[in-house]
């Protein structure tokens, strides 16, 4: 194994669900170090609306104390001794995941993001026991297969970003055929939705921004949006009806007011419209009718994170066309105040967290 310098493991945890961005400098029990893990001093951690969901129990009981983020950008300190392609000093990138069983048919097809054995970055527990510990902290380890090199060119602040909100939305443009002469949808201008419009102009699509605030219409016009609908209007999708080809709704909350036999309807012949948004368990799509469908065969599914080919190619069309996401920094002491703002969907448009702990 190659070692270059031991880390500590502490990070800001959740030790009261009351109190659920009241966090505490925590130390913890890293994960088993084995053959193929790769182990990240972290420098940087975005800061997600899954951290939000997760810390205020929304997804279900926390593993007490936890550690959320999933945005993980860093210097690597330690190798196993079946990693090839990292060495102490490289920069490297952890999501959303950080193991799978490597063994089923996802794994082996490369969509090891769909493993039904995956490890999450946190709130996940390993075989022997050790709860998974995420980026809000010192230090990672995970499976070389879920650390992600970053180019030269690209900043750690502007990368961690990309670990989940970027990939999350380039794995569904990039699947479902996003590209020169295809109309394109991108539901929600948030974190993961700013994403979608730089992604999908960046790879060659007319790009549609439908947003209810009207606030961010001239962000949107700069990330490229050729055309941003206010879905606050009556009948805003009428004047779209058989026109897009994708739909990628980052939305994470629903509720009855979620128009979504609407975003249907402006679906081409066999278009998709594709959910990456992931509301509280209680938070349902609203109701939909085979009427919904029928009058252009369209298709409704959703996307999980991204493979590391995904994540690759993302980093690649980054580097090459200079892609930089809309971020604000603060230091990592500074989470509680970011993670409200999160919830309270003031943030334009994601939160880097940098290390002070270390």
């Amino acid at each position: 194994m190659s070692l270059s310098r031991p880390v500590e493991h502490k990070g800001y945890a959740l030790t009261d669900p009351k109190k659920w961005n009241d966090l505490k400098v925590t130390d913890f029990k890293p994960k088993t170090f084995e053959a193929d893990d790769v182990e990240i001093a972290i420098t940087h951690c975005g800061v997600c609306g899954s951290d939000v969901h997760t810390l205020t129990q929304g997804w279900g009981e926390s593993k007490l104390p936890l550690i959320v983020g999933h945005e993980i950008i860093g210097t690597v300190t330690r190798v196993g001794d079946k990693v090839k392609d990292f060495k102490p000093g490289d920069r490297a990138g952890v999501g959303a995941q950080r193991g799978s069983c490597m063994s089923c048919r996802a794994c082996k097809d490369g969509l090891e993001n769909y493993c039904p054995k995956g490890i999450e970055t946190y709130n996940a527990v390993y075989p022997d026991g050790v709860v998974a510990q995420g980026g809000y902290s010192t230090a990672i380890r995970a499976h070389q297969r879920f650390v992600f090199p970053i180019p030269d060119e690209i900043e750690s602040r502007d990368a961690a970003s990309m670990m989940c909100a970027g990939l999350t939305v380039f794995s569904p443009l990039k699947t479902h055929g996003c590209g020169p002469g295809k109309k394109v949808g991108i539901v929600g201008i948030g974190g993961l939705g700013h994403y979608a419009v730089l992604w999908a102009k960046a790879m060659g699509a007319e790009v549609y921004a439908f947003t209810h605030d009207d606030s961010k219409v001239d962000d949107i016009k700069k990330m490229g949006a050729d055309h941003v609908v206010n879905t606050g209007k009556k009948d805003f999708a009428k004047d779209y009806s058989h026109t897009l080809d994708i739909i990628v709704s980052t939305r994470d909350s629903f509720g009855d007011k979620m128009p979504l036999g609407d975003f249907l309807s402006m679906l081409y012949v066999h278009g998709r419209f594709i959910t990456v948004g992931l509301p509280d368990a209680d938070d349902t799509l609203p109701p939909v009718h085979p009427f919904d469908f029928a009058p252009n065969g369209c298709l409704l599914g959703g996307s999980k994170i991204g493979s590391k080919e995904d994540c690759l190619e993302m980093l690649e069309l980054a580097r090459s066309k200079g892609i930089k996401p809309w971020i604000e920094e603060m230091p990592m002491c500074d989470v509680g105040k970011a993670l409200q703002n999160v919830k309270d969907n003031k943030v334009r448009y994601r939160y880097v967290l940098t290390q002070d702990l270390a």
